[in-house]
């Protein structure tokens, strides 16, 4: 069963504001967020005129953030786009099915709530104690493609950010043996879809900060009794030590994600090896025996020096 609102005027949600959803401190925070979403935007080609861009909502912190930053950038935007929020009602048991349309319908948002019985699929497949997420995750990427089609969206936005990124690529390069992470832009298999992760400067850490001031209505993200990979805990908690023992460390990965050297790596489809002879121009030279001249960290822990939206 599927369901297409287009809502009306915003209305009150009957949950009180708090006073740090308008202190200078938060107001600087949705500022920070708001600008870093813009620089990715921007920097991938994300949002051109036009786009109708489909916002994946989970009912978690990353989602909500998501969907309130792009409405408040779609207002400063020198752009015209439309956004449609959207949310997989999967039925796992104790899902507050009222919860998100009800949300969607107090910001004034258009929404398409789909209904599609994907727990019990994944539990008549998977036996009893083997983890569930590989199944669930393809059926839930079938049907968001599906819908996007359907809406006629032109870029499916996922909740994705910074930290995700770089989690990503250390459990490829620990457990898969790839350099390989989130890219925050990329065409779908079928070449159909063009999915794109906004919050892909953001930290997880700032994104916590906003969504305890906006006391969105998080709905648990256990409720279908999987645990979250034990892999992907293991590189969280090493990262978030980093980040404690060793500020901007997290900043400079994130960095370097944007500045691959292909010569100096060791990945023969990349760069052609075999061809390198005394006359080959090979990008930064040879600096094997030199001592790598490291910047100094910014000021700013969790920037990245990149652009801006520009109006």
């Amino acid at each position: 069963m599927e369901q297409v609102v287009a809502s009306p005027a915003p209305v009150a949600t009957g949950i009180p504001d708090t006073e740090s959803r308008f202190s200078n401190s938060f107001l600087r925070l949705k500022k920070h967020l708001m600008r870093r979403t813009g620089e990715a935007i921007v920097d991938y080609g994300m949002i051109v005129e036009g786009d109708v861009v489909m916002v994946c909502v989970s009912g978690g912190k990353d989602s909500f953030t998501l969907l309130s930053l792009l409405l408040s950038l779609r207002e400063k935007a020198p752009i015209d786009f439309r956004i449609v929020a959207m949310n997989l009602d999967q039925k796992q048991p104790g899902f507050p099915d009222d919860v998100l349309p009800a949300y969607f319908e107090s910001i004034g948002v258009e929404y398409k709530i789909v209904t599609e019985n994907t727990y019990k699929i994944v539990k008549d497949k998977i036996p009893e104690g083997k983890t569930t997420c590989s199944l669930c995750s393809r059926l839930r990427r079938g049907i968001i493609y599906r819908t996007a089609k359907e809406l006629g969206a032109t870029k499916i936005a996922l909740g994705h950010h910074r930290d995700d990124m770089i989690e990503t690529l250390f459990l490829n390069m620990f457990f898969g043996g790839k350099m390989k992470s989130m890219p925050p832009k990329l065409v779908s298999d079928d070449g159909q879809n063009v999915v794109i992760r906004p919050l892909a400067y953001c930290s997880e850490k700032d994104i916590e900060r906003f969504a305890r001031g906006m006391q969105y209505p998080i709905i648990p993200c256990n409720l279908c009794g999987s645990q979250e990979n034990a892999q992907r805990k293991q590189i969280k908690a090493m990262l978030r030590d980093w980040d404690s023992r060793f500020p901007g460390r997290i900043v400079s990965i994130a960095t370097a994600l944007k500045n691959v050297v292909p010569s100096h790596l060791a990945d023969g489809n990349l760069f052609d090896f075999r061809g390198v002879s005394s006359g080959t121009d090979v990008k930064q030279g040879d600096i094997v025996f030199d001592a790598p001249e490291l910047p100094v960290p910014p000021a700013d822990p969790s920037a990245i020096p990149i652009g801006i939206w520009r109006t």
